[in-house]
């Protein structure tokens, strides 16, 4: 019974409803209009019809009524009974519409009857009465029939409907320009198609026909269609040019695709083509028919383009045509090819930088605007190059929408899009903390192409809008001096000659150049215009300006980070670590705008560079702007070699991974700062976690996880409410909060992602630290396993995403002794073989290692990848580690990770070292036996004559030593220089004459940590009968460099000016190397 009574509720409603059905449904017109679509709102609510009162009648609630009624769209929302008075009740009173309700009375009102208002208060509407308009039947898309949808039915226009004003105001809504003609249509005849029955009788100013007023026609009948011509055509393309954005002018116009004949073509209009192709600016227009001539229709008009950026079928056209174009006169052009970056609120070449997101534009926040950048975006707008970032107030107004990207630029870039673009993790500002720029104007005729920067590189002028080579016999340092004033790049550093392999084939522009050196511009000193010489003449010139000087970092994953290389005289080179600290480090990150310095690294952490290494003995003070600025040796001037290349890592360096997981699935993290931190997941959508996946190389797809199975995070937590979109392709483009290492409120937040692809298999250089390098500890990328502790096991590296194993040819104690230091394990016990400790899994990363037992790391040994199938687990290499830490810590890198000794390690015997006890006692045994025998027979041979004391000659040798340190003192050196002279030669052979010079004296400094064992490698060989003056300077000089641990630069004083005696001069004693052949032939060089 229950049952029962519970089912028959549903039954009830059920019958309810269908009686209120039955009653009549609520319904809706608009009464005592021009049309079905225009009157006093009525509602007929229980069988009976009643108005409607509002006194705050709004266009929203009209566009519920038009919707309903299938009218279109709401052009007036009416009170005070605009269309006369109603009868019947008042059914709704103040009814609040959002727009989107499906009927009027779903909109919020105080209920049914619920006021009886006067109804002077009526309200009405007047709706559009169609959705849509369009143009048919006609030779484009801008000319043709008229016709208006009404409902679901597209009714023509009568040609007696409309007037000019009328096809003005259609045109202008179609976008289609101006109107040009309105013509009689097709006769309909006996056809029977639906007829619009309302007069348009527009004033010419309306925005939308919807808006014109109108005036019901009654006949039912129409002979002709309204045919209306606009402007505009069915569009435009380039054709014949060398890339998208350059080449001869077509239009498509009656179904035909023809070449623009334009008289008055300029570049105004041609700016606004390039911008509709979405191609940037135009640059220049050339002469003659540069793209060819067209072998198709001509069509024959002039357009009228007054503002930059228009649309171009908003530039009247007064002609079209079939009649053929007179040579030159056909339209063409050469765009940038770079969209979405402008200037506004000053001039064609100054103002605040906008740039455009899909098709939002916006202002650049300035906070990482640097002169790079402005300079890249001004050529890319054809206005030359950046003069000035620093404009103060001069650009600031206005408001609107601010993007936060960050452009990381070379300077040589095309496009600003070229740069890198971080988005991630900036700061928002406000409009007047804008970018702005002024660039030096219109486009210098003179340009350096071919360099690492504007002012380095051959020289090419622009003679006609056309870039031509520039030839000479005699190119000397004047005329490269004008040349770097006119492009505002400083003084000439050099002017040379090309090298054959880069030597040009284009027109010849300029031949047999004569400068006295003080002319402002290349073309008013005494030239030879020369468009007809031969291709492929040999003497190309180009120039080295003093503004060419840049650095950059070389070798990291990724920017901020890597070796420090600084381009000068045309050569890039490396630094020399000596005294290399975190306050150099620092300039060099502020100067790359890569935030702070995290480390400051030496012993070529990043590899070792090649060729010239430029500077020595760096020391900043940490507000420099620039490297160079610092106190240092001479350009050149150094006692190093490439193993001492210096490194930095900056704050801004960023790395992405997932973790506890596999490579393409994890918890998401991000490195800043030097850490590791995690990712919140408030407001993150499936397009961020895609865009995850694809900055990783994991495949398209992508979903987060929400089981958070891969565990929670233990460091900061960096970034929050991240919100990329389909256009990003990388993480760092993607919008999001600050850094903050506190951005998640819980754990819970953590981001964990599940990627759908896998990385694709790469070969990446041997000892690509695991899994980013400069960010891992060496406990990540090295480790033991099997083991009883931390401190022996089979030795396995992270390589290319996963642990594998060593082989154990060539395996040594002096490998093992690399593993145990590295590992914080003391110096070795054994180096073991055979899987001493068991097989391993996985790949065998390495084969035949060849440590010398002195590399602060692992990865400074030589070794050999191993390819095929050479060796297996069964020979898996292991090591046996002492345990004890050491207390002798590198200067120059970051302490390695210790492992505290316990008692049992420290007191343990393994069986290797009983054995070596036992023997070493038996050898010393047969030792002094034998010594014994030999004093015997000496003393019985010399009759009474002192026995022979064996250690005599040993005591000689240390007297002989200790005279040396004497003298040493003697002649001003410090202990600390004399203890080094013990390891270190004055001078070092072993360098290329390519880094050295043949006559240079080197000296090299001691390893990090003081460590001796390698000191056959630093040994200077024996002088021949030509080295017999530096053998002589060995006897009464030896110059010395302060160990790593004294190299504090508080205390640090000048090395050469503690050195008495016969001292050399100071160019023998800095000796610059001689510079790397680029090939250039070499003209003249400024001096220094």
């Amino acid at each position: 019974m229950a049952t029962k009574r519970h089912l028959s509720t549903p039954m009830l409603w059920l019958l309810l409803l269908s009686i209120q059905v039955s009653q009549g449904a609520d319904e809706l017109r608009l009464s005592n209009g021009t049309g079905l679509c225009s009157g006093r709102v009525e509602v007929k609510h229980e069988e009976k019809w009643g108005t409607v009162c509002d006194g705050d009648w709004t266009i929203e609630d009209a566009e519920v009524v038009c919707k309903q009624l299938q009218c279109g769209s709401a052009v007036q929302a009416l009170n005070r009974a605009p269309f006369g008075e109603g009868s019947g009740p008042t059914w709704l009173y103040r009814v609040d519409c959002r727009g989107d309700e499906s009927a009027l009375w779903n909109c919020s009102h105080p209920g049914w009857g619920a006021f009886t208002c006067p109804h002077y208060f009526d309200i009405g509407v007047i709706c559009s009465g169609f959705s849509e308009l369009r143009l048919t039947g006609g030779d484009t898309a801008c000319s043709g029939r008229l016709e208006v949808k009404q409902e679901k039915t597209w009714a023509a226009v009568c040609s007696s409907h409309i007037d000019f004003k009328t096809a003005s105001v259609l045109c202008s809504e179609l976008q289609c320009g101006q109107a040009v003609d309105v013509l009689r249509g097709t006769h309909f005849g006996d056809r029977h198609e639906p007829i619009w029955q309302e007069e348009f009788h527009c004033v010419g100013n309306e925005t939308h026909l919807a808006h014109c007023p109108r005036k019901q026609h009654h006949s039912k009948t129409c002979s002709h269609g309204a045919t209306v011509v606009c402007s505009g055509y069915g569009g435009y393309r380039l054709a014949n040019g060398s890339t998208t954005c350059s080449g001869r002018v077509e239009l498509l116009h009656g179904g035909t695709w023809g070449t623009l004949c334009d008289y008055m073509w300029d570049l105004p209009t041609a700016n606004s083509l390039c911008q509709q192709l979405d191609c940037g600016v135009a640059l220049l227009i050339p002469d003659g028919q540069f793209f060819g001539k067209g072998n198709g229709s001509v069509w024959n008009g002039t357009f009228n383009c007054k503002k930059n950026g228009s649309h171009l079928r908003n530039c009247p056209v007064t002609v079209l045509g079939h009649d053929e174009c007179p040579a030159g006169k056909d339209a063409h052009v050469v765009c940038s090819g770079c969209p979405g970056g402008r200037l506004v609120s000053g001039t064609t070449c100054s103002g605040i930088v906008e740039i455009r997101h899909g098709d939002t534009w916006g202002r650049l926040c300035r906070i990482h605007w640097n002169l790079k950048a402005a300079s890249v975006l001004c050529n890319q707008l054809n206005c030359g190059y950046a003069k000035s970032i620093q404009t103060g107030d001069r650009f600031v107004n206005g408001s609107g929408h601010m993007w936060r990207d960050a452009f990381h630029c070379a300077g040589t870039e095309s496009c600003l899009w070229d740069c890198d673009q971080v988005t991630l993790g900036n700061p928002a500002c406000s409009a007047r903390e804008a970018a702005t720029v002024i660039c030096s104007g219109v486009a210098e005729p003179l340009r350096l192409s071919g360099g690492e920067s504007r002012c380095d590189g051959r020289v090419e002028i622009s003679l006609n809008g056309m870039w031509s080579r520039v030839l000479d016999d005699d190119w000397d340092i004047k005329d490269a001096h004008v040349v770097c004033r006119q492009l505002q790049c400083g003084i000439a550093e050099k002017a040379y000659y090309l090298p054959r392999s880069k030597r040009g084939l284009g027109l010849v522009g300029l031949r047999s150049v004569q400068c006295a050196g003080n002319e402002a511009q290349l073309l008013l000193c005494k030239t030879s215009h020369s468009h007809t010489e031969p291709k492929g003449v040999a003497e190309d010139v180009g120039v080295i300006c003093s503004g060419s000087r840049q650095i950059r970092l070389v070798n990291g994953t990724k920017r901020c980070a890597g070796r420090v290389e600084l381009y000068h005289h045309g050569v890039w080179g490396t630094i020399c670590d000596d005294n290399w600290d975190l306050s150099d480090a620092n300039v060099v990150c502020k100067q790359l705008g890569c935030g702070h310095a995290i480390e400051a690294f030496a012993s070529a952490h990043y590899g070792e560079g090649s060729g010239q290494i430029w500077l020595d003995d760096v020391n900043c003070t940490g507000a420099e702007s620039d490297l160079w600025a610092c106190s240092s040796r001479a350009w050149g001037q150094h006692n190093c070699q490439h193993k001492e290349d210096a490194g930095v890592l900056c704050s801004e360096f960023l790395s992405l991974r997932l973790v506890d997981g596999n490579d393409c699935a994890g918890r998401l993290e991000v490195f800043y700062n030097g850490t590791w931190g995690s990712i919140c997941s408030n407001r993150m959508s499936q397009v961020t976690a895609i865009t995850v996946c694809k900055h990783l190389n994991c495949g398209d797809g992508g979903e987060i996880a929400t089981d958070l199975k891969y565990g929670r995070g233990s460091g900061p937590t960096w970034l929050d409410h991240i919100e990329c979109t389909e256009q990003h392709s990388s993480l760092w483009q993607c919008q999001s909060d600050t850094w903050d290492p506190q951005s998640c409120d819980n754990q819970a937040e953590e981001t964990h992602i599940s990627c759908t692809g896998r990385k694709e298999a790469t070969t990446p250089a041997i000892f690509v630290e695991c899994p980013n390098s400069t960010s891992c500890s060496d406990r990540e990328k090295l480790r033991v396993i099997g083991g009883g502790h931390g401190c022996s096991g089979r030795v396995e590296i992270w390589h290319q995403g996963s642990w594998g194993t060593v082989c154990d040819d060539s395996w040594d104690m002096a490998d093992a002794n690399v593993v145990c230091r590295q590992l914080g394990c003391g110096p070795a016990v054994s180096a073991l073989s055979e899987a001493a400790f068991g097989e391993g899994t996985g790949p065998i990363w390495l084969e035949k290692v060849h440590c010398k037992g002195t590399e602060l790391s692992f990865w400074d040994c030589p070794a050999k990848p191993l390819f095929g199938k050479a060796c297996d687990h069964k020979e898996d290499a292991a090591v046996d580690c002492s345990g004890m830490t050491e207390t002798t810590a590198s200067p120059t890198r970051a302490d390695l990770p210790r492992r505290p000794a316990d008692t049992t390690d420290t007191t343990r015997m393994s069986m290797p070292i009983i054995i070596c006890i036992i023997l070493g006692a038996l050898l010393c045994l047969v030792l002094a036996i034998l010594a014994g025998q030999i004093r015997s027979a000496r003393a019985q041979q010399r009759g009474l004559r002192l026995p022979y004391d064996p250690f005599s000659e040993a005591v000689y040798e240390e007297i002989d030593y200790n005279l040396i340190g004497e003298k040493q003192h003697k002649a001003g050196l410090t202990d600390a220089y004399s203890e080094i002279s013990k390891t270190k030669a004055p001078f070092y052979s072993g360098d290329s004459d390519e880094e050295n010079g043949p006559e240079a004296i080197q000296e090299v400094s001691p390893l990090p940590g003081n460590n001796l064992e390698d000191g056959y490698d630093d040994v200077t060989e024996a002088p021949e009968p030509k080295d017999a003056f530096h053998s002589e300077l060995n006897e009464h000089e030896i110059i010395g460099i302060p160990e790593e641990s004294h190299r504090n630069k508080d205390s640090q004083t000048d090395w050469s000016s503690n050195v008495s005696g016969n001292t050399t001069s100071k160019a023998e004693r800095d000796s610059s190397p001689v510079l790397e052949d680029t090939g250039y032939d070499d003209i003249e060089e400024l001096g220094h």
